[in-house]
């Protein structure tokens, strides 16, 4: 075999590899086969972020209304010898204590999700600078 029809032969080959299914499923089998099941919008990764954010400032300004008052009456029942003062007490401490992990969560679903959005949006820029190379490379190959 010369090395011209070998080289041909190898760039055929090459051409036909490059020719994958690019942006696409498989014909059948691999996994792949159907619709998309995971499908990804910046518009609903932002829109549940800015949720996640309206509901922790609601929940930080709404979810401390009772404290003051529980405070209060637990140190009055407690200074009246009320044994149920210091039950009180933990009641208090039990949902401070649950209300700050619960605007941790929101904060920190809020934040990734707005860290996830400007991940993907890179994630793009990169893919297609990726995909422009390859695209060269195919020219190339013809």
């Amino acid at each position: 075999m010369t090395f011209e029809k070998e080289w041909a032969e190898l760039r055929s080959a090459a051409a036909q590899r490059s020719a994958m299914q690019i942006n696409s499923a498989p014909a059948e089998g691999g996994g792949g086969a159907g619709a998309p099941d995971l499908v990804v919008n910046r518009d609903d990764l932002g829109a549940i972020g800015n949720d996640a954010y309206e509901l922790r400032t609601r929940l930080s300004k709404d979810g401390d209304h009772a404290r003051p008052a529980t405070f209060d009456a637990a140190i009055a029942l407690t200074n009246g010898n009320f044994a149920s003062g210091s039950a009180v007490l933990k009641v208090h401490d039990f949902w401070q204590k649950h209300l700050k992990t619960l605007l941790d969560s929101c904060a920190h679903i809020s934040n990734h999700l707005d860290y996830t959005k400007a991940q993907h949006a890179k994630d793009d820029v990169k893919i297609g600078g990726d995909l422009t190379s390859i695209s060269k490379l195919s020219e190339y190959m013809k």
